[in-house]
């Protein structure tokens, strides 16, 4: 059976959840071979191997944490070349797609980013992709070289495959560019407690009709309840309610939950962009016009102040 490289995404040895939905997708390709670096490298092997890492390549070196990106797309190069994969899987965030990117230009391939789903086809994987702001989806394969596809989080579930998952260090040469941009500073980001916004099954988001950055206290209270995370409109962010780094939408981050509450955002097809493949959309808004309804799954017209406190009782009574 046909190899397939999936890139790890971990912090100190704790592999992410979107890497292990990347296992999963993978399983439907071929046999999943791992490449995990950086500090911790070798500590994620039981857990790759736990969700179906049939092998885990890894390596270590300070030029993963001292600069940025080009050190990790030599070490995936080195893995494609030690592999010979019939396909190349990465999570997609933002350092993720460069990541693909740049593999794709050395490896002569074609890169899809931001897929959803990926079956196997006659001729390579298919991947499925949203297209125009969310307005259509779109099924794609590669037809030049090795498919190197990033993946969005929630697209697949994560599910216990155990297999052998050899554990094999990797030869790694860094190119004459992998030292061109260092890394001077970091600033650890505050922790609020709740999942990232990306990789959070559910997440609850607030727009214009919070009307304050007080009253975001009502969002998060709801998103407490539920264990989810916390998003926002870029009206809301511009008003400087709450941070960007909590944008959804086009010009923010996009996020494919389980579920999603839209609480006081119209709709606009720029915050639609980033929220569209949610699999399940619940809004509240006190105007039955507003195309936000054109979209969700349930829709409750009424005054967010009113329906969000209850809804928060509903769920602390009912967990309790």
């Amino acid at each position: 059976m046909a190899e397939v490289l999936v890139y790890v995404d971990h912090v100190d040895g704790a592999v992410r959840k979107p890497t292990l939905e990347l296992l999963t997708l993978a399983r439907r390709l071929g046999e999943p071979v791992a490449l995990a670096i950086g500090a911790g490298a070798a500590d994620t092997a039981a857990t790759l191997a736990e969700h179906g890492a049939v092998k885990v390549l890894t390596h270590d070196a300070s030029e993963y944490a001292d600069y940025l990106v080009v050190p990790k797309v030599d070490a995936l190069q080195a893995a494609y070349n030690a592999v010979s994969p019939a396909a190349v899987l990465v999570p997609s965030s933002a350092e993720g797609k460069e990541i693909a990117a740049r593999l794709a230009v050395r490896i002569g391939s074609g890169v899809i980013t931001d897929a959803t789903d990926l079956t196997a086809g006659d001729s390579g994987p298919v991947a499925t992709q949203s297209a125009f702001a969310a307005s259509f989806t779109t099924t794609t394969r590669v037809a030049k070289g090795t498919p190197v596809i990033t993946v969005k989080p929630n697209s697949a579930p994560v599910e216990s495959a155990p297999a052998t998952g050899a554990v094999e260090a990797l030869d790694v040469t860094f190119s004459d560019q992998a030292r061109g941009t260092k890394v001077t500073a970091r600033t650890a980001r505050e922790s609020t407690g709740r999942p990232d916004l990306t990789e959070a099954a559910i997440v609850v988001s607030g727009g214009r009709g919070v009307n304050g950055a007080e009253n975001f206290a009502i969002i998060e209270a709801l998103a407490d309840s539920l264990g989810a995370a916390v998003g926002a409109s870029r009206a809301a962010v511009d008003a400087g309610w709450y941070p960007h780094s909590n944008q959804v939408g086009q010009t923010g981050k996009s996020v494919s939950p389980q579920l999603y509450i839209a609480n006081g955002i119209s709709g606009a097809i720029q915050h639609r962009a980033g929220m569209q493949t949610s699999k399940t959309i619940v809004a509240v808004n006190k105007d039955a016009e507003a195309p936000i309804f054109d979209l969700v799954d349930y829709g409750v017209v009424g005054d967010l102040f009113d329906v969000v406190p209850q809804l928060t009782e509903h769920v602390t009574t009912r967990k309790g």
